[in-house]
């Protein structure tokens, strides 16, 4: 650990046990050393993102204090601390003066991505119990299907939706609304600002996502991604969007087509055949794919998103 305080940078080391994190990761913020996360999105390609001590720590406190956690009160860790929403659950226990505990132990809440909730929910009844006994579970990192939502409530779990990034120090809107202290407005895309956002460039102090979405009553609702969108024939169609449409077992992706400039192309495990498939993109896109490929699964990244380079290679 001794580069570690020539830096001033946190970086997590694969070998540290969850103490030796802990022990350094409270140095870290104590002397407000900056936490480096690095972060790679869906596309493969690795960066490197500073967050301010100050930062991180004021999105834990956000986070305690709309769980309404009080000192005492454990988190657990179900996510690697390489990444924010992992190393956010450690700040929150360090704010509250507790240690996390493992899927094994009760506790009061947790963090986990979509991948894990439906595994809970379709067979692995450890987990499932680990969740019930959860005051709230924190779920994002990506997007989650309405029906997964409502079956988790009918299994008695807490859910709360969270939106944000390695950018904003992770979570930042809450069931879509934003925490405290937390800015977002809707230009072409959405746009954040607020005291938790990481060493990034910014316009007028906002920190300008990829994510399409709009606000309505309030609430913030993420639709896609500007960098997904593809124009098929004129219209503007977002891969995200139809694979949520579609569901879990969906990638849809485009390729140059001389008559429609890009083509929609669809990647499956799914039962469905292509002509139900077909038809559910005739019914809400207007529009068909030009492929269907049927591959054993769907690649996706540690925080549930779909996996777009390693997709490219299970192609022909």
């Amino acid at each position: 650990m001794e580069s570690q305080a020539k830096s001033g940078i946190f970086r997590y080391q694969s070998s540290w046990s969850i103490p030796q994190t802990m022990e350094a990761l409270s140095n870290a913020l104590r002397d407000s050393w900056d936490i480096a996360i690095s972060t790679s999105g869906s596309s493969g390609t690795p960066k490197e993102i500073l967050i301010p001590a100050t930062a991180i720590i004021f999105n834990a406190q956000n986070s305690n204090k709309y769980l309404n956690a009080q000192p005492g009160m454990r988190w657990s860790l179900l996510l690697s601390p390489e990444h924010t929403a992992g190393l956010n659950v450690l700040v929150r226990s360090i704010e509250l003066g507790t240690n996390p505990v493992n899927e094994g132990e009760s506790a009061d809440f947790t963090a986990i991505v979509p991948t894990q909730l439906f595994r809970a929910l379709n067979g692995d009844t450890k987990l499932l119990k680990h969740l019930q006994g959860c005051k709230a579970v924190l779920v994002g990192g990506a997007a989650i299907d309405d029906s997964l939502l409502a079956l988790a409530k009918t299994q008695g779990i807490n859910c709360v939706t969270t939106y944000g990034m390695t950018e904003t120090s992770g979570g930042c809107v809450y069931n879509g609304e934003p925490l405290p202290g937390v800015k977002i407005k809707i230009e072409e895309t959405i746009q954040i600002k607020g005291p938790m956002l990481a060493r990034v460039a910014t316009q007028d102090g906002f920190f300008v996502t990829q994510d399409l979405g709009f606000i309505e009553d309030g609430k913030l609702f993420v639709t896609g991604r500007a960098d997904d969108v593809i124009i098929s024939g004129g219209k503007n169609i977002s891969l995200s969007e139809v694979e949520r449409l579609l569901g879990r077992d969906f990638a849809a992706f485009g390729s140059a087509d001389p008559e429609w400039g890009t083509a929609l192309n669809i990647a499956t495990n799914s039962q469905l055949t292509d002509t139900e498939i077909q038809s559910k993109l005739s019914e809400y896109f207007s529009i068909k794919a030009r492929t269907i490929h049927r591959i054993a699964m769907i690649p996706r990244t540690v925080l549930d998103k779909v996996d777009r380079a390693a997709l490219g290679k299970l192609l022909p």
